[in-house]
């Protein structure tokens, strides 16, 4: 998933009802817990532990930097892809089958990712992965749901939560000391070890506590027209730049692709009888505020933390490590504040926390478009550990809000819908930010390099002194024209952070277009078990 991702998603509620198992009891509760946090830990690392690595993975692989994000969004489109299958999956095969089987698939597309030679191969093997990732974190937290007694489910939750806040934090500083004193291939395959002991502690405890499978029939023609749709607007907005948008005819193709497809994907899954998405949940107007809000937000964040490390490596002369520094601390709050806000909700509108959420956002994307090129190390962490505080604010609300009034039966198939569309939305998020960052920077460029020529004086001043330290000609416009990409491309930048603050305030008055929950503020058992 997940990304990457700055902090936990929630995941999809249990898709399939849980069997009616005792709890489980002292080494065997325990051993469970660590292998459950296990698997959802590798899961969200692999979200977030690219990010760093992306200038490293593309200098390795000799494509630009804008190209290395793929290995992001293949990630995220085929996850969101799989999300909705889970329920099926898990009534077809049982929920701990399903489980392990996911651990060791992720296994071995990990183990494909690292050994790939070449961009192409690596895509491959991250959408390999990002499909049998799909079920692990949502099946991870029925699982754990089930070994504690109900009166301790909020335990069981917060152990839980606990796992996917940390992954966040852990991934861009493992990310970047990996890649600075190993090579990039070994993000991947720290999952191994990892893995392969969760699978056998998790086979070897909840085994005999398999759920009742049965066959059900699978919406093929839906699931077909999703993935054309969904990847055929993917590839457009990663290769729109690359190919010059519309000027292209395979760029043209590609969104005639996707927009027939979507059509289509519409009408069927609106009339068929068993869809693979349950279209007819966006009648509901807290339903389509809460998806639309939480969708557009992880978006735009999203896109901005994968735009901060390649920024801060590729321009501004950072390691891998120290930009893993700078974007690890979103957590810090997150996992502080997260217990407070679980309680607050109890008696609080969930609008009013969200909003405050965005709020946080808005101010932490402006004080980073007041950034420069001789920005410091504090500066540049401090939007970063305000952000933890709107992340802790930002998940359970929305999802509070988002399944609220939907009747039990409809929570399973809600949550995987929700999901599924932020997932994508990560991915979309992802690949506006960079390409809008590459061409504000182009603007940018083309005006500075217009007030440094030549001719002007402080530009002449600028290369007798850089001549006078004893640089040839040569040598001395080719530090000009660093300096300028430098400053166009942060300054390209700042518009994207700009862009982005505006973008959170306007989300506002979104979440008041809901109704508050009658009975209170606070998520149902149903929602709390979708974060």
């Amino acid at each position: 998933m997940s990304s990457p991702a700055p902090a936990a998603a929630p995941a999809p509620a249990p898709a399939a009802p849980q069997a009616a198992y005792p709890p489980l009891v002292g080494s065997q509760r325990l051993i469970g817990t660590i292998a459950l946090s296990a698997a959802t830990f590798m899961n969200v690392l692999d979200s977030s532990i690219a990010n760093v690595s992306l200038p490293a993975i593309s200098g390795d692989l000799g494509v630009a930097a804008s190209q290395g994000t793929w290995v992001i969004t293949s990630f995220a489109v085929s996850n969101a892809i799989a999300v909705p299958l889970t329920g099926w999956l898990t009534q077809r095969f049982g929920q701990v089958r399903l489980f392990v089987a996911s651990i060791i698939l992720f296994i071995i597309a990990s183990w494909l990712c690292g050994l790939a030679p070449n961009l192409e191969s690596l895509i491959a093997f991250r959408v390999l992965q990002g499909l049998v990732a799909g079920p692990m974190i949502p099946l991870s937290q029925t699982l754990m749901l089930s070994s504690y007694p109900k009166a301790k489910a909020g335990l069981a939750l917060a152990l839980w939560s606990m796992t996917t806040l940390t992954a966040p934090v852990a991934g861009p500083l493992l990310g970047g000391w990996i890649s600075d004193n190993f090579s990039w291939p070994w993000i991947f395959y720290i999952n191994i070890p990892i893995g392969l002991i969760a699978a056998w502690a998790t086979w070897s405890i909840f085994s005999k506590r398999e759920t009742p499978t049965r066959k059900l029939p699978i919406d093929t023609i839906g699931l077909a027209l999703l993935v054309v749709w969904v990847s055929a607007l993917q590839i457009m907005l990663d290769k729109g730049k690359e190919l010059d948008w519309f000027a292209s005819s395979e760029i043209v193709l590609l969104g005639i692709v996707a927009l027939v497809s979507f059509v289509f994907f519409l009408i069927w899954e609106l009339t068929e009888k068993h869809p693979i998405v349950d279209l007819r949940l966006f009648a509901g107007r807290n339903f389509t505020s809460g998806v639309l809000a939480i969708s557009v937000a992880y978006g735009v964040m999203f896109g901005n933390v994968v735009l901060m490390p390649l920024w801060l490596q590729t321009q501004m002369g950072y390691t891998a490590t120290w930009a893993g520094v700078v974007t690890a601390p979103v957590g810090i709050l997150a996992i502080i504040i997260s217990p407070f806000v679980g309680k607050a909700l109890a008696t609080r509108d969930p609008r009013a926390i969200a909003s405050i959420a965005f709020m946080i956002f808005s101010l932490v994307s402006f004080m980073r478009s007041g950034f420069n090129t001789e920005v410091d190390l504090r500066t540049l962490m401090l939007p970063t550990v305000i952000q933890g505080a709107a992340m802790a604010m930002f998940f359970v609300p929305l999802v509070s809000i988002t399944l609220s009034g939907l009747p039990p039966e409809k929570i399973p198939s809600a949550s995987g819908l929700s999901n599924f569309v932020r997932i994508t939305a990560g991915a979309f998020g992802t690949s506006i930010a960079t390409t809008q960052w590459e061409n504000r920077a182009a603007v940018h460029h083309a005006t500075l390099s217009e007030v440094t020529n030549p001719g002007n004086p402080i530009t002449e001043q600028a290369l007798v002194g850089m001549r006078a330290a004893g640089q040839s000609v040569e040598q001395t416009y080719a530090m000009l024209e660093r300096m300028v990409t430098t400053q166009a491309m942060t300054m390209g930048a700042l518009d994207i952070f700009h862009a982005s603050a505006i973008v959170f305030l306007v989300l506002i008055p979104l979440v008041w277009i809901a109704k508050r929950n009658r009975k209170g503020g606070a998520p149902s058992a149903e929602a709390a078990g979708a974060h």
